[in-house]
């Protein structure tokens, strides 16, 4: 459940931190105090869409942190959290989003940097926010089909991630043999082109490393002359009319006699006797490369040509030799299915009728849990819209087969949810007939009946009373409390009746200080709730008389909210 809020610098709140505990708490106030961007500020916390718009005027940057407690390891954060390394001390999880004024977010959870994707579903499995947009969901038949399935919970995952496995392999295969399905001219044209540079590329006989020899070799070619006059002249040196070699020949037999007679000079010796047998080795092999060394004009050419052919295909082919084998080798391949592409286009169309057979079933097996899901559904929402005064409305869950050809993400099913509020009258599509009122306390059944199989537990109304008094007014209170005794709910109400029923009653004041707007927010008690729920019923003006009607509508809620638990 959410534990505290911290909000600074938020829309008109410069700085407010207030505690939660168990039960229902009302939030109440004047029109424009700033009830409803308490919930923003929420919703934004748990990975809603951020704005600059929301930053203080003034300020760099919006802070919002909450401090959630979690009871059971078993919740969804925990693993959430696991999964991204995050670490859960006492079951507390901090969730921290700063909104700066270059429009970024940055997202912590119990101080860790997360990306907003992660802080999204973080947020998700502790808070579910209901407001009017949530009322809106009921007015898109597209998004009954995710309630349902919502409802019908263990019952439908594991077949919904089977489906899901099937659909994506099924769109996967489907994508490939459009792309082997091309036309006739297109193919005999690729086959073509692929064969003439097959047969250009193969005649050059490349081999890897080709260039880089060739180019050695070009330049011992291009520097014959200063190659044969150099080591001759180094082959002189040491074996000619110099006589270098006899002379540190004549070194090394005096440096063995001395070394003999003084230690000190062995290290000497040695060094100068491994010299002279090195040249001496040296000068062989010079001999042996010199007596070798021919100028060969004829093969300089036949290098020079095979280096620009090696050019030209790497202007066609690829930016080195490498690259130019590599995609002979992958155009090699390309060829090879296109030649054989009946043959693979019936092996891959087999694949695809095997894979639609098996994916129909699953969808057929979707579609029976969901029609037993959908009547679970019908009596339940039944039996929630009785309590909140719509006894003689009847709802059900509509089942609009889609055909075999059409299956999509969700399978064979269209599900529209359908309701006759009047007697004598036939269902209809929600979206075409529900009232401000009735979606109000549709959404509201709904949640009920979620709330305890979600493992939320922390749910916020904003305002889910909205076009409704009277009885229905007393019931929505009371459905609120109900749901309150297994989760934490957070209301923003107008209706003198839910604040009636609060365990714990904020009041939310805006005032003006050194020229500026703030928002305060305060735990009322006593007479000053009543008070408060006094102008809730009356307006501006409290009189004793609407004093005393607020008194007994809290002894009321009280002595209803005994019966709740007994």
């Amino acid at each position: 459940m959410l534990r505290e809020l911290s909000i600074k610098n938020f829309a008109i709140i410069e700085d407010l931190t207030v505690g939660f505990v168990e039960g229902l708490t009302v939030l109440t106030g004047e029109t424009g105090a700033g009830k409803s961007i308490i919930i923003d500020a929420v919703q934004l916390l748990a990975g809603g869409r951020g704005s600059q718009e929301f930053i203080r005027h003034g300020a760099k940057k919006a802070e919002l942190e909450g401090l959630f407690a979690i009871s059971s390891e078993n919740h969804a954060a925990y693993h959430k959290c696991a999964e991204a390394g995050i670490e859960i001390e006492e079951g507390m999880v901090i969730l921290r989003r700063d909104l700066n004024d270059n429009g970024k977010s940055v997202c912590r959870v119990n101080g860790k940097l997360v990306p907003l994707s992660l802080l999204r579903e973080i947020g998700a499995t502790l808070i579910d926010v209901h407001g009017q947009h949530e009322s809106q969901e009921l007015m898109d038949d597209k998004r009954h089909i995710s309630l349902l399935d919502q409802f019908a919970g263990a019952d439908i995952d594991p077949l919904k991630e089977r489906y899901s496995t099937e659909y994506s392999a099924y769109r996967e295969l489907k994508k490939e043999l459009a792309a082997i399905s091309l036309g006739e001219q297109q193919v005999a044209q690729k086959i073509d082109l692929f064969s003439f540079q097959i047969k250009e590329i193969d005649a050059c006989q490349f081999r890897a490393g080709e260039e880089e020899e060739l180019a050695e070799e070009r330049r011992r070619l291009m520097n014959f002359n200063k190659i044969y006059e150099r080591s001759n002249t180094a082959h002189e040196a040491i074996l000619g009319e110099s006589r270098g070699l006899d002379w540190i020949g004549q070194a090394m037999t005096d440096l063995e006699e001395v070394a003999t007679l003084d230690q000190d000079f062995r290290e000497h010796s040695d060094n100068v006797s491994a010299a002279f047998y090195s040249l001496q080795e040296a000068a062989f092999q010079i001999k042996n490369i010199l007596d070798d060394l021919e100028f060969n004009p004829e093969r300089l050419n036949e290098v020079e040509q095979r280096l620009a052919l090696i050019q030209s295909m790497k202007r066609k082919y690829g930016a080195t030799l490498e690259d130019i084998l590599t995609y002979r080798e992958k155009i090699g391949e390309e060829l090879e299915s296109l030649i054989n592409r009946d043959e693979n286009m019936q092996k891959n169309e087999q694949q695809l009728n095997d894979l639609k057979v098996k994916l129909l079933l699953t969808a057929e097996k979707l579609t029976e849990v969901r029609k037993k899901a959908g009547r679970k559904l019908s009596d339940a929402i039944m039996q929630q819209l009785r309590a909140l005064y719509m006894e003689k409305a009847d709802f059900s869950v509509h089942f609009e087969p889609l055909a075999a050809d059409q299956f999509d993400h969700n399978g064979l099913d269209r599900i529209v949810f359908y309701i006759a509020t009047n007697v004598g009258e036939p269902p209809k599509p929600l979206t075409k007939i529900a009232s401000g009122g009735e979606l109000s306390r549709m959404m509201l059944a709904l949640k009920t009946i979620f709330s305890s199989t979600n493992g939320i537990t922390s749910i916020i109304f904003d305002e889910v009373d909205t076009g409704v008094s009277g009885r229905v007014a007393q019931a929505i209170a009371e459905k609120i409390s109900a749901i309150s005794m297994h989760s934490q709910v957070l209301c923003i109400s107008h209706l003198p009746q839910v604040a009636a029923m609060a365990d714990h009653h904020y009041y939310i004041k805006k005032q003006e200080e050194a020229h500026r707007t703030v928002t305060s927010l305060t735990e009322i008690f006593d007479n000053a709730r009543i008070d408060e729920i006094s102008r809730m019923m009356s307006g501006a003006e409290v009189t004793d008389l609407t004093f005393q009607h607020a008194k007994e509508l809290v002894e009321i809620a009280n002595g209803r909210k005994k019966a709740m638990t007994i």
